[in-house]
């Protein structure tokens, strides 16, 4: 397991989240478990719970994130995940361009828990290797004020999409 703490972007903090962890386990196959945990969830504002569909505009409100990037930096994939146990999947051929949606097959469980979400993804539709990894999250607190954070952030406005966000590696799946 690997554990990841997120950084709130400098122009806009938080005001009562006081951090935000990643944990992050392989499963055999291409699947992955995430634990978003949340320290200071009590100031921020949770979707209320519905189907597990796919929806867009789920980063609007408190909502966490994984991008990942293929070898070539260009192609790269995004999924949110609601505490309300909606999600998202994108794939997008550059930056902020061609974007489409994942296949329909790929349905990630969303759990709430106390202070965050559990996230179960399969990823044995993406192509096998290493992939570079960005973790990310938008957390709105009372007042609908919302932070932004992320493993690193390139400089300007907040921007998940920007290639200095791909900080990690994830490791190539184990093949059963």
């Amino acid at each position: 397991m690997s554990r990841y703490s997120l950084t709130p972007h400098p122009d806009h903090p938080p005001l009562g989240v006081r951090g935000v962890t990643v944990d992050l386990r392989m499963i055999d196959g291409g699947a992955m478990l995430l634990n978003y945990v949340v320290d200071g969830a009590e100031t921020a504002v949770w979707p209320e719970r519905t189907s597990a569909v796919r929806s867009d505009g789920l980063w609007r409100t408190t909502c966490f994130e994984l991008f990942l990037m293929f070898d070539d930096e260009e192609h790269y994939v995004e999924f949110n995940f609601s505490p309300s146990s909606a999600w998202a999947a994108y794939a997008f051929d550059g930056y902020r361009d061609g974007m489409a949606e994942l296949s329909r097959d790929l349905v990630p469980h969303v759990t709430r828990i106390r202070q965050g979400v559990e996230v179960d993804c399969d990823l044995g539709g993406l192509p096998h290797g290493e992939l570079l990894m960005s973790l990310t999250a938008v957390i709105e607190e009372e007042g609908g004020r919302r932070s932004f954070w992320a493993l690193a952030h390139p400089p300007g406005a907040p921007d998940f999409h920007h290639r200095d966000c791909f900080t990690a590696r994830l490791p190539a799946p184990a093949q059963p």
